[in-house]
């Protein structure tokens, strides 16, 4: 699409949106940095911040029949944004109301912050998220990437899911249509664009426990955590667990710790973080990135696949996996 083009579907948009009542929620040429963990990321297009499910609905509809690039975003926390930004709009997904009933059903908004909702069923005595205390994110991106610590694992709690389908249809889906498997739901096959569905809400299915022991594996958990984990700007593990050994192993093996590009840096104290270490650009991030999986593909035969996403404007032709 032309540059011409481009803005007259960004001014069409921005029409519908104001019919709405919702001009004061346009936010152009905003930053995305400061909505990614890695803190770095060039400007959307147009940024809105949803608080309600309904929102989010509204707004991808009115982008889809404007033939708007559309994508939803959570914490930020494994995706690594291009310094030339994201064409389009960006949905930052601020919604987390959240309600428990008597038998343990969690039911909450995708947006909700996932180590704060842990810690919130930690003090009330449930329990089913206690490994997720020190997990950043948003429920949503963990329902998606099926994430885990510590032995467990977000499909251990989930009974159903509602999204946002490509049709701007809501559909709830039970736990068994997302086809979890390791660090994987059946929303991963489908490019982080527009066409993925976007998850709005989920039922979490808790147990009763006794807080104080909840509050001990909670402060455990954290303390492991801090140990292991970098301080810093991140987005945490960059490769996926190989059928073998754990991808930190393979990169530490490789002697790769502390291998640096630019301000982008191999964590010397767990060998699958790639750091920001102040001003890295994100193609500093991606060529470390590139540049470890190489080896270790060179020096030991294993493809490391990456768990987070590269998404916006590249200028990396060479792969295609990664570009708009």
């Amino acid at each position: 699409m032309s540059s011409a083009a481009c803005r007259i579907v960004q001014e069409t948009f921005a029409a519908r949106i104001t019919d709405l009542g919702c001009a004061d929620q346009l936010h152009l040429q905003e930053p995305l940095a400061r909505y990614t963990s890695y803190g770095i990321g060039g400007p959307a297009d147009i940024l809105m911040i949803a608080k309600e499910p309904d929102q989010i609905r509204a707004w991808v509809a009115e982008a889809r029949a404007c033939g708007m690039p559309h994508r939803v975003l959570g914490g930020g926390t494994n995706i690594l944004v291009a310094d030339a930004g994201i064409r389009g709009l960006i949905i930052i997904n601020d919604c987390a109301h959240r309600e428990i009933d008597d038998q343990g059903l969690l039911v909450c908004e995708s947006g909700h912050d996932l180590a704060a909702l842990a810690h919130w069923a930690v003090s009330e005595g449930w329990d089913g998220l206690t490994w997720a205390v020190g997990v950043p994110g948003t429920l949503g991106g963990a329902i998606v990437g099926n994430a885990g610590a510590y032995g467990g694992c977000i499909a251990d709690s989930v009974c159903w899911v509602r999204v946002l389908t490509s049709k701007t249809q809501v559909e709830q889906w039970p736990a068994k249509a997302l086809q979890y498997r390791y660090r994987y739901s059946i929303l991963k096959d489908t490019a982080w664009a527009n066409d993925r569905p976007v998850v709005l809400q989920a039922a979490l299915q808790m147990r009763p426990a006794d807080p104080n022991e909840l509050a001990r594996q909670a402060q455990a958990i954290n303390a492991k955590r801090r140990e292991r984990t970098p301080a810093g700007s991140c987005a945490g593990s960059v490769f996926k667990r190989t059928l073998q050994y754990p991808a930190g192993y393979l990169i530490d093996q490789a002697g790769l710790k502390g291998m640096r590009v630019g301000d982008a840096v191999v964590s010397p104290k767990h060998a699958n973080f790639v750091m920001n270490n102040g001003k890295a650009t994100a193609q500093d991030i991606r060529t470390l990135i590139e540049r470890v999986k190489a080896i270790i593909s060179e020096r030991y035969g294993i493809q490391l696949e990456r768990e987070i996403e590269y998404v916006g404007q590249w200028q990396v032709a060479a792969e295609s996996e990664a570009t708009e």
